[in-house]
């Protein structure tokens, strides 16, 4: 028989003898605070409120804001634009990588020093 495997007469538990529960989270982690349970204010598209019609491949400064950092174009919720304007500013970006002014990926994930 094989020494590194448990004797089946001794089975083994997972669970911790400190008394914790192992079963669903209850409670615990993020708590929320009363003076900020009402709605929260609709976020406005950054490109609505400045009324852009073209979002400019050619502004890689700008452009560059809407990236990761490994360079991932970030998600609508965490940029705050409108479906319009993030699908302007995905072909826009694309745009950008193509003609060389954006990198496709960072050097960190290309393994350059």
């Amino acid at each position: 028989m094989d020494d590194n495997r448990p004797s089946s007469s001794a089975p083994q538990s997972r669970e911790s003898s400190g008394g914790e529960s192992r079963g669903p989270r209850q409670g615990g982690g993020f708590r929320r605070n009363s003076r900020f349970s009402g709605p929260r204010p609709a976020r406005v598209c950054p490109f609505c409120a400045q009324k852009v019609k073209y979002i400019d491949y050619k502004a890689g400064d700008q452009l560059r804001r809407y990236l990761t950092d490994r360079g991932k174009i970030k998600a609508r919720r965490k940029v705050g634009t409108c479906a319009k304007h993030q699908r302007r500013l995905a072909i826009a970006i694309k745009r950008a990588r193509h003609v060389a002014l954006l990198p496709y990926t960072t050097e960190s994930v290309r393994g350059g020093e």
